[in-house]
C-alpha cells in the first residue's frame, strides 16, 4: 500500500456528530472513550482495497471529552468514508478495539456496499477494507418535498397494513419492471392498490440498513431485523443503486404515499445489533465503544442476549439513549416519517444489567421530546427475555401490539373451549388489561397475524408449522400457533374445506375490523396469501415470503370482503367527534346488550362457542347487531326487534357464509331482514344494521 501524504485539516467540532456537510467542506465527528487513536479513511469508490486518504487525528487537538472530530476541507456529498479505531483488546473489561478493522459512521446517513462484501472478513483478524460496508456524505437539504408533511391521521381512523419494501413488489407477476421491482420506487406504483384497499397507514419492516448475511450460512437475512445504521436507508431497496439517490428515492415513496392519504410508520430495531455475540464481526458499535452500546454479562467478555440475536443494545445508556433520539428526530424531520413500531420495545425498559426499571430513562426521552410530539409510538411490548408488558407498557401515549387479542381470538375461531369471555374483553379493546391506565381504546394495536408467525391463509390451512426451507430442522419458529387447517394440511381442492377456509378468513378480518381498537392487517392476508406453512420466513427472500399478486384474482372475494369492511369502519370512525375519550369512558357511555343464541342469554360458560350483541352508537344513529357462531353447527339466533328510536328496518350486511358478493353489503343494498329468529351457519358471523331510513 503506498505512503498517503495527511491532507489539510481544521481540528474540526464535537458538534454535530456524524458526518456535517458545510458550505467549504465536512465535519467528521464520533463517540469513543477508551480509544487511543482513530483515523479517518476516505476512498474513491465502493469496492476499493486501499483509502486515497488517511487522516489520523490527534488525541489531544482532535478530541474534545469523548468525542473525536476533525474538519476536512473541500470534501462534497458522495464521499465514502470509514473508520479504523485503535485502542484496548480487552474482553474481560469489555473492550473490543480491532485497528485493523473498517467501521461505519454511527451517524451515517448513506451506506454503500461492495460487491464482494463479507460479513466473515469483519470478524476475522486482518484488513477488511476492500470487502467493508462504507459510510457516505449526504446532503440532507437537497430536495423538494413539495409542501410534504406528516398527515397526523388520529389513531381511531387508523387502519395498519403491515408489509415488507420489498416483498410487496418483488414477485415476477407484479407487473413492474425488472428495475422497480422490490424497491421504493416499486412501492409507490402499487399505491393505488393500498387507496383500494382503503388503509391509511403502512407499517414498514425494517428499513434501516441491514446486513443480510446476518442469517444462517447460505441464507439471507430477509426481514431486515439486523440493523447495522440507524440513519440510513437500506440501499438493496432502491432502483437506484447510487447511495444519494437511496435517500430521495425513500422521499419519494413517503410524499407519495402522503398525497395518497397514507401514513408511513417504521419498524424499528433498537434492541440489537448485526454485530452478534462475541464471536460476531466487527461492523460499528463493537469496534467503537463496545462497552457502551452493549449490555454487557458480568463476565464482560459476553453478551446479554435478551433479543434473541445474540446481543441486546444498552438502550438506557445516556450516549444510546442520545444515539436512538437523534435517529427519530432525523427520520421525522428529514424523512417526514409519520411514525415507529419498536421491535421489543421492552428491552428499552431493561438497565445495563438487564433488570426492568420503573421509568426507563430513554422510554420517557422518546415520549417527552417535543420533534416527536404527535408522531405515533407503538410498542411491541415484550422481549425474547421473558419479560411481557402488554398492558403495562411505561409511558402515557404509547400503542401497544396486543399479542392477547392474536391468541384468544384465534382460540375462539378455531372452536377452543373457555374463549367466549374472553372474545367480548377483546371486542372492547381489552379492558381487562388496558382499562387502568385510562388511555384511549385505541392504545390495543389489534392484529391476529403479522410478519412473525402463520399468514391468515396458513392459519386456517395447518395445524403445525412446515419451517423445513429454513434450514433447521423445522426446529425454528414457535410451536403455539393456535392454528386449524379446517381438516386438511395445507392446500386441497376440496371445496367443502375452501369454503370453511374462506369462512374462516372472513370471520378473522371481521373481528379485528370490528373490535375497538386499532386495526393491524398483514399484507396479503386480504388476497390469502400464504407463505405454505412457514411461520418463520425470516431467511426467506423468494415467493414464499413474497405476495404473489395472482391471488388477487384467485381470492378476489376476500379482498372485496376487506375493502368493504374497511369501508364500514372508516365510516364509522367518521361520526365520532370526541376522539380523546378514554377506553373507561367509552364503556360508560356505550350502550352494549350481550347475548347467546337467546337475546339477553349470553352464555358464558367454557364450552360455549357463540356470542351476540346489539349495541348503539354513541350518536344514536345507527344499532349494530352481530350474532357471531364458532360452533361446528349451524346454530339459530334470536333478533332484537327495532328499537323505537330509530326509523328503518334491520338489513344484513354481512353474512360470512354466504359466497360473493352476498357475504358483504353497502348498507343502501343490503338485503332488509324481517327474520325474528336467524339461522347462523357453523364457524359464521352474521351483521345486521339499522339506521335511520
Amino acid at each position: 500500500m503506498p505512503v498517503l501524504e495527511q491532507i489539510s485539516t481544521q481540528t474540526g467540532l464535537s458538534h454535530p456528530l456524524g458526518a456535517t456537510l458545510c458550505d467549504n467542506g465536512v465535519n467528521f465527528s464520533v463517540y469513543s472513550k477508551n480509544a487511543t487513536s482513530i483515523e479517518l479513511l476516505l476512498f474513491d469508490s465502493v469496492n476499493d482495497a486501499h483509502p486515497t486518504e488517511i487522516i489520523q487525528l490527534d488525541p489531544v487537538a482532535n478530541k474534545t471529552y469523548h468525542y473525536w472530530h476533525v474538519f476536512v476541507p473541500e470534501l462534497k456529498a458522495g464521499q465514502l468514508y470509514g473508520y479504523r479505531v485503535h485502542g484496548p483488546f480487552e474482553p474481560q473489561l469489555g473492550h473490543r478495539f480491532d485497528g485493523s478493522k473498517l467501521l461505519l459512521d454511527p451517524y451515517g446517513k448513506s451506506v454503500a456496499v461492495p460487491d464482494g462484501y463479507s460479513r466473515q472478513a469483519a470478524g476475522e483478524p486482518g484488513d477488511n477494507c476492500a470487502v467493508a460496508m462504507k459510510s457516505v456524505i449526504t446532503d440532507p437539504s437537497n430536495y423538494d418535498w413539495e409542501g410534504d408533511t406528516r398527515l397526523k391521521i388520529p389513531f381511531p381512523r387508523t387502519i395498519i397494513y403491515e408489509m415488507h419494501v420489498a416483498g410487496f413488489t418483488r414477485h415476477p407477476n407484479s407487473g413492474l419492471s425488472n428495475e422497480k421491482r422490490g424497491t421504493y420506487a416499486g412501492l409507490i406504483e402499487k399505491i393505488p392498490y393500498l387507496q383500494e384497499l382503503g388503509i391509511t397507514a403502512v407499517e414498514l419492516l425494517p428499513v434501516f440498513q441491514f446486513d443480510p448475511f446476518d442469517c444462517m450460512p447460505g441464507r439471507q437475512n430477509y426481514w431486515g431485523y439486523a440493523p447495522v445504521s440507524f440513519f440510513a436507508p437500506h440501499g438493496a431497496y432502491s432502483s437506484n443503486k447510487n447511495p444519494l439517490d437511496v435517500i430521495n428515492e425513500f422521499r419519494d415513496m413517503v410524499k407519495a404515499l402522503h398525497k395518497a392519504g397514507i401514513e408511513v410508520i417504521l419498524d424499528v430495531v433498537f434492541n440489537h445489533t448485526a454485530e452478534g455475540n462475541h464471536e460476531g464481526p466487527t461492523i460499528c458499535f463493537k469496534g467503537f465503544e463496545n462497552s457502551v452500546y452493549y449490555m454487557l454479562e458480568q463476565d464482560r467478555q459476553y453478551y446479554s442476549n435478551y433479543s434473541g440475536t445474540g446481543n441486546t443494545l444498552n438502550g438506557n445508556d445516556p450516549i444510546v439513549r442520545r444515539l436512538i433520539l437523534d435517529s427519530l428526530r432525523y427520520w421525522v424531520q428529514q424523512m417526514h416519517v409519520d411514525g415507529f413500531r419498536f421491535d421489543l420495545a421492552s428491552i428499552l425498559s431493561r438497565d445495563e444489567n438487564g433488570a426492568p426499571l420503573a421509568n426507563p430513562p430513554v422510554l420517557w426521552d422518546i415520549e417527552t421530546d417535543p420533534v416527536l410530539a404527535g408522531v405515533k409510538l407503538i410498542a411491541e411490548a415484550w422481549d425474547a427475555g421473558g419479560l411481557y408488558q402488554v398492558g403495562s407498557f411505561v409511558g402515557d401515549s404509547w400503542q401497544e401490539w396486543n399479542g392477547r387479542f392474536r391468541d384468544d381470538i384465534r382460540r375462539f375461531i378455531k372452536g377452543e373451549n373457555k374463549t367466549v369471555s374472553r372474545l367480548a374483553s377483546r371486542l372492547l379493546a381489552s379492558p381487562d388489561l388496558f382499562e387502568h391506565e385510562q388511555r384511549e381504546a385505541e392504545q390495543s394495536i389489534n392484529f391476529v397475524t403479522c410478519h412473525d408467525g402463520f399468514t391468515l391463509n396458513d392459519v386456517v390451512s395447518y395445524n403445525q408449522k412446515h419451517n423445513e426451507a429454513n434450514g433447521e430442522n423445522n426446529r425454528d419458529g414457535s410451536n403455539n400457533t393456535n392454528s386449524w387447517n379446517c381438516g386438511v394440511e395445507g392446500p386441497t381442492n376440496n371445496q367443502q374445506i375452501e369454503s370453511l377456509r374462506n369462512r374462516q378468513v372472513k370471520k378473522f378480518l371481521a373481528l379485528t375490523l370490528m373490535a375497538q381498537g386499532t386495526p393491524m392487517l398483514l399484507m396479503g392476508d386480504e388476497v390469502r396469501r400464504t407463505q405454505h406453512g412457514n411461520n418463520n420466513a425470516y431467511s426467506q427472500d423468494n415467493e414464499i415470503s413474497w405476495f404473489d399478486w395472482s391471488f388477487l384474482d384467485i381470492h378476489n372475494d376476500i379482498f372485496r370482503f376487506a375493502k368493504q369492511l374497511i369501508s364500514y369502519r372508516l365510516k364509522a370512525k367518521s361520526l365520532v367527534q370526541d376522539l380523546s375519550m378514554t377506553l373507561t369512558e367509552l364503556l360508560a357511555q356505550a350502550t352494549i346488550i350481550w347475548h347467546g343464541v337467546h337475546l339477553n342469554q349470553p352464555d358464558w360458560s367454557d364450552h360455549s362457542h357463540t356470542l351476540a350483541f346489539t349495541t348503539k352508537s354513541l350518536k344514536g344513529d345507527f344499532y349494530l347487531h352481530a350474532m357471531i357462531n364458532a360452533y361446528w353447527e349451524n346454530l339459530d339466533f334470536d333478533v332484537p326487534s327495532v328499537p323505537n328510536d330509530v326509523q328503518g328496518e334491520w338489513r344484513r350486511i354481512i353474512d360470512t357464509s354466504k359466497d360473493s358478493p352476498d357475504d358483504i353489503y353497502r348498507w343502501h343494498e343490503a338485503p332488509v331482514a324481517n327474520d325474528v329468529i336467524y339461522p347462523v351457519a357453523s364457524r359464521s358471523i352474521v351483521i345486521f344494521l339499522l339506521r335511520n331510513s
